[in-house]
């Protein structure tokens, strides 16, 4: 058992907009890594059927969330950026995140969204900063 993953559900529950709007879920945690997954509902899709950006950035944003904070001092992000890459061709998304740098005060981390056949469906990159 993974307990930095029992850590990170319990504290996770409080985060409504990713976990109860949105629908993500952790899949995974380590020290600077996060693997969360969405499953794709018909609230998720824009009037011309296709997956909102959104979808991806809160997916991203909240893997980015997990990583920072689960065992670590608490992090807000301080600038995001997102490359859409593709449309999504599945109906579920996973977003795995990977600390870039982890420095006393900010941190980047670089964030993959995929969904379940491999398509590359956005790539991001979030600097945060230590709440110390």
């Amino acid at each position: 058992m993974n307990p930095l993953l029992e850590t990170a559900k319990k504290k996770f529950t409080g985060d409504h907009f990713a976990t109860e709007a949105a629908g993500a879920h952790i899949i995974d945690v380590q020290k600077g890594y996060a693997k969360c997954g969405l499953t794709l509902k018909p609230i998720h899709y824009n009037a011309n059927g296709g997956v909102m950006g959104g979808v991806a950035f809160t997916l991203a944003d909240f893997a980015f969330a997990v990583a920072t904070n689960t065992d670590n001092v608490p992090t807000v992000s301080v600038t995001s950026t997102i490359a859409f890459l593709s449309a999504v061709k599945g109906k579920e998304l996973i977003a795995e995140t990977f600390c870039e740098k982890d420095g006393r005060r900010m941190c980047t981390y670089r964030i993959t969204v995929v969904d379940e056949l491999d398509t590359p469906v956005a790539v991001a990159t979030i600097t945060g900063m230590r709440m110390r």
